[in-house]
């Protein structure tokens, strides 16, 4: 008799949990464009998710410990003339955000330290060089000030926003609509996905294409596609009878899939979620009730299915906390911040471990905030590996939160006056010592 062997696997066992209800952002009108993007960011400080506005395009900044309901007088970014398509957390600076919209411009943002008190009307920088509306943002992972954009005129600008210049734009490779657009680890390349059915991987510096693939996926409708571990590309897509599927490639071989799996018939386009350090990739579709997540190895069939997480709710949008704004005390090994009609509630995935020692194997040195390059050196040839850091600093054990609980009572700063009546108090106690002491002395005589 055969036994079925299950693949052992650390994540295995992942699973996801919403947040409690006073821990969700609540009352928050969230856009009703018909457009494919997360509609939301998130970083280490701020919650930010693209909201209806009458008359031009708004988002709303929230500091992450703002939940519970938000007032509906409450400020909003809203400088743009038209309907914000895409929002995106500077990687580099927590209080930068990029914002692209119909109005055919990209803006760029400073939050002030603990949120916005007045609404916010003048970027810091605007970008203008897209004929047609912007729908994709993506800021280069390692280099200082890179962002990359890409529109409905079917150009990918890369800009130095420092400076405000269009330093590369790349308008004579895709024939028509952009679906998705990002950078592998090291941001020395892009990988575009296109309506017209062709993945490519582009150099960014020279605009021009390395590797490209005709029909990843044989159905019409739009194709996801993210780089993975080993410059390999998992894309997200239909067959010809609308089923999704999600697909593996190396695009050094793009004639065959490494795998090409079936999932479901639901019409939401997949947005895939990859995290480098533990090799899990998450993929949400939008108008989905359900998170699906996926361990990406180097074994066949290379993408296996771990779990899903499901809810009675749809999603709108997602947002995909990075990895040095999650709780590790807690073995959570990734965030999202799923936007529903008039909420946004984080659903957090843990992995059960019963020791409350740091868990050095689910969380190996991660990409850090500290870029490798500036804007000017990148454009000019300069490799921009990731600047590592540990997690470790951010765990605490039991005792450090019972140390930094006493330092806190002990630093905790006290009035004046009451200071000098403890003065008074200390000095009369030592008097009255001084006095009982006397007393002694004298009786012990007689």
């Amino acid at each position: 008799m055969s036994r079925k062997v299950v693949r052992s696997s650390k994540f295995r066992h992942v699973f996801g949990q919403a947040v409690k209800a006073d821990q969700c952002y609540d009352d928050i009108r969230i856009s009703q464009m018909t457009w494919d993007s997360n509609f939301c960011s998130v970083n280490p400080k701020f919650v930010a998710m693209i909201v209806d506005a009458s008359g031009g395009g708004a988002f709303m900044v929230l500091p992450l410990s703002k939940t519970g309901r938000i007032d509906m007088s409450y400020p909003t970014v809203c400088g743009h003339t038209g309907p914000v398509l895409d929002i995106e957390f500077c990687p580099h600076n927590d209080n930068i955000i990029a914002s692209g919209s119909e109005d055919c411009s990209v803006m760029i943002w400073e939050i002030p330290e603990g949120g916005l008190t007045s609404p916010l009307t003048d970027p810091v920088v605007k970008l203008e060089g897209h004929s047609k509306r912007v729908g994709i943002l993506s800021w280069h992972p390692t280099a200082h000030n890179v962002l990359m954009s890409a529109g409905c005129d079917n150009v990918v600008i890369l800009w130095n926003v420092a400076r405000g210049d269009a330093v590369v734009r790349i308008d004579t490779v895709h024939t028509d609509l952009i679906y998705s657009a990002c950078w592998n680890r090291d941001g020395s390349w892009i990988l575009t996905s296109c309506k017209d059915k062709t993945l490519r991987v582009l150099d960014p510096r020279k605009g021009t294409v390395l590797y490209e693939k005709e029909k990843p996926h044989e159905g019409s409708r739009p194709v996801r596609a993210v780089f993975v571990s080993d410059g390999k590309i998992l894309s997200t897509g239909f067959s010809r009878m609308s089923e999704r599927q999600v697909a593996l490639w190396d695009p050094k071989n793009f004639g065959e899939a490494l795998t090409l799996q079936e999932l479901d018939t639901s019409s939401g386009v997949l947005l895939p979620f990859f995290d480098p350090d533990t090799g899990v990739v998450y993929l949400c579709g939008k108008g989905d009730s359900s998170i699906r997540y996926f361990e990406v190895t180097d074994e066949a069939p290379y993408v296996h299915y771990l779990s899903m997480y499901s809810s009675k709710e749809s999603q709108k949008g997602m947002g995909y906390m990075p990895k040095r704004g999650l709780e590790v005390n807690k073995c959570e090994i990734a965030r999202f911040y799923k936007l529903h009609e008039r909420k946004c509630e984080p659903i957090v995935m843990t992995v059960p471990r019963k020791s409350d020692l740091f868990q050095e194997d689910l969380y190996p040195d991660t990409v850090g905030p500290e870029p490798s390059a500036e804007a000017d050196e990148w454009f000019e040839g300069k490799e921009a590996p990731p600047n590592l850091i540990s997690l470790k600093d951010g765990f605490k054990s039991v005792n450090d939160y019972i140390i930094g609980f006493n330092q806190t009572l002990m630093c905790v700063s006290v009035p004046q006056e009451v200071q000098s009546l403890r003065k008074e108090v200390k000095d009369l106690k030592e008097a009255l010592e001084e006095l009982t002491t006397r007393v002694k002395e004298l009786e012990s005589k007689h």
